[in-house]
């Protein structure tokens, strides 16, 4: 009995030492998967602690505003081609960034550093530099450029004027003068031509009938020199060569073209081009005046379609009721559409020898063509009510 009650604690203890060592390797082998896990999250925790720390500091010393409680905006100017370590000097020497090379190496970082916009800023220290950074590639809110569009027809005046209400220029003055003398522009063929002609003096514009009408994108800075040249660029690229040697078949020069060109655009409808050319191509043939109403008003500046007997008899040197042939000089700046109707007459009209026309309709643009005066006169008396009631109408008359 009692070697069986031995054995019997000699057992238990063996089973209570096998559970007390399979007890213990199971805790350890959790404590080991644990354990670097834990040491890592902690170790991660630090890190970031002193991560963020150090970014807070940086951020403080560099890129926060310099002082958050200051709202107040000042004005700051970034002048058109300004480098980017210019602005930033600026930007620290007014108190609005705490370090202008850590800004630069920002912008620079961030991609932004060429295309900071020049312009006129509000900003204050109460902004960070990032913030100042995105208002400076923004903008001021005035754009860079600019469209404008010359209308075919608008005159030297037209176009200046349409270029102060437009805020690209100021004023008229220089772009007026710069047209009216047209000596800054010698350096384009046909204008040199225009300047070293007997009667240049005659000219209300030199450049008048040269601002080549078409829609352009300009800088908005753009001074009305750097206007006119591209004006003037465009008209010498339109001039095809095939249209110099047209005029020279003709027998007229490129001022001529552009003369008889303007007075076609004013005359008529693009429609109608080819055929107002061709009745005016007749009358220089036959050494008549030309008889256009448009070049007495081009001196008169009068909208009336019945032009009056002293209107008609002003002392111009544009005047085609008193002088023959060709105006001094373009009254407008035609488009190529009417240039080419110079060039190229309605070959019909030329053949049976159109020599007048007169207005129908005063709303629509539609003409009458006659070969006689006869014809013109009994046309003019069918329509001249018209004119005078559209005279009326609008305020025009003498009366």
């Amino acid at each position: 009995m009692a070697k069986k009650k031995k054995r019997a604690r000699e057992l238990d203890e063996r089973e209570l030492h096998e559970s007390r060592r399979y007890g213990f390797f199971w805790y350890d082998w959790i404590w080991k998967l644990l354990r670097p896990v834990l040491v890592f999250a902690a170790s991660f925790v630090i890190v970031c602690g002193l991560v963020y720390t150090l970014y807070c500091k940086l951020d403080e010393m560099f890129f926060a505003p310099v002082d958050a409680q200051d709202a107040q905006t000042q004005s700051f100017s970034v002048a058109s081609g300004s480098s980017l370590s210019t602005v930033a000097k600026n930007l620290e020497e007014a108190g609005l960034i705490h370090n202008h090379t850590v800004f630069k190496y920002m912008a620079d970082f961030m991609g932004k550093g060429q295309v900071i916009q020049s312009g006129d800023y509000e900003l204050s220290r109460a902004m960070s530099a990032t913030e100042i950074l995105d208002q400076l590639v923004s903008g001021d809110g005035k754009p860079l450029t600019t469209t404008i569009t010359i209308i075919p027809g608008w005159t030297v005046e037209d176009v200046a004027q349409y270029l102060k209400e437009k805020g690209v220029l100021s004023d008229t003055e220089e772009f007026l003068s710069l047209c009216r003398s047209g000596e800054s522009y010698s350096g384009y063929y046909f204008i040199e031509e225009i300047l070293a002609q007997d009667d240049a003096g005659s000219r209300r514009y030199a450049l008048e009938g040269y601002l080549s009408p078409n829609t352009y994108e300009i800088y908005t800075s753009s001074s009305a020199d750097t206007i006119i040249k591209r004006l003037l660029s465009q008209t010498e690229a339109a001039y095809l060569l095939g249209y110099d040697e047209r005029a020279q078949e003709l027998g007229m020069t490129m001022d001529e073209v552009f003369t008889l060109a303007s007075m076609i655009e004013k005359e008529a409808k693009t429609a109608d081009f080819a055929k107002v050319s061709a009745v005016f191509h007749n009358r220089l043939k036959k050494g008549m005046t030309l008889g256009s109403d448009v070049t007495v008003k081009y001196v008169s500046g009068s909208q009336k379609m019945v032009l009056s007997d002293s209107d008609l008899a002003v002392d111009s040197a544009y005047n085609t009721y008193t002088r023959t042939g060709l105006p001094v000089g373009p009254i407008c700046n035609p488009s190529m559409d009417a240039v080419v109707a110079a060039l190229y007459p309605d070959e019909q009209y030329v053949a049976q020898k159109y020599l007048y026309f007169c207005s129908t309709d005063p709303d629509s643009g539609e003409l009458h063509f006659s070969k006689t005066l006869e014809e013109h006169n009994a046309a003019v008396a069918m329509y001249r009510p018209l004119w005078e009631e559209y005279d009326r109408s609008r305020g025009l008359t003498d009366e």
